[in-house]
């Protein structure tokens, strides 16, 4: 079974690596940051990714769409600081098979890996609670929001200009641009100030 490991903290890889060395016939491969990720993925075609959705450069949400476009049968474990289920809500839509904070246990990780690793699918607790609630409720604008949106807004609140967002997720200005019109339609606001202050308040950055 073959791993990668994507997560821009040397001691969270450590630790993830040690921990999956309590599982039979392990390869296991590392990344710190987005490109480097894909770059893996193309190399050792991972049967599972655990990755972290805070990442320098081009964020997990965006990545963990283009690894499932370049390597269509990798499983993907999402494991965040984030344990809201906003967070959760888009990984699961953009692909991932299962999805943990980090303040889940050692015993419940290694217990979701190896459900997402035979094909199932995972979701911490709470979070998966808080998903069934909120997709009882209506009328929440947010969730309007692709996974593109939000990493837009994420990159927004981290001070980006839309031409460094470009780069970053490698697309065009204008469709920078166009994606800041349509999120602004979405939430109600007129301002890219709005944007970038709606994106602390929501925990998004």
């Amino acid at each position: 079974m073959r791993f990668l490991l994507v997560d821009d903290h040397a001691v969270v890889r450590a630790g993830l690596r040690r921990l999956l060395a309590a599982l039979p016939g392990v390869e296991i491969s590392e990344a710190a940051e987005g490109r480097g990720a894909l770059a893996a993925v193309r190399a050792e075609q991972p049967d599972v990714v655990l990755l972290d959705l805070n990442l320098p450069g081009l964020g997990g949400l965006e990545l963990l769409r283009r690894v499932l476009l370049e390597h269509p049968t990798a499983r993907v474990m999402v494991l965040s600081m984030h344990a809201e289920a906003l967070y959760a809500a888009r990984a699961l839509q953009a692909g991932a098979a299962g999805y943990l904070s980090k303040n889940a246990s050692p015993e419940e990780l290694l217990e979701a890996i190896r459900r997402v690793a035979a094909g199932g699918r995972y979701i911490e607790g709470a979070i998966a609670q808080e998903l069934a609630l909120q997709t009882a409720a209506t009328g929440n604008p947010v969730d309007r929001l692709t996974s593109r949106d939000l990493e837009i807004l994420r990159l927004l609140g981290r001070s980006q200009s839309l031409a460094q967002i470009a780069e970053a997720l490698g697309i065009s200005y204008k469709t920078v641009a166009n994606a800041c019109s349509g999120i602004k339609a979405k939430l109600g606001v007129a301002r890219t100030g709005d944007l970038v202050r709606l994106s602390i308040e929501m925990g998004i950055v």
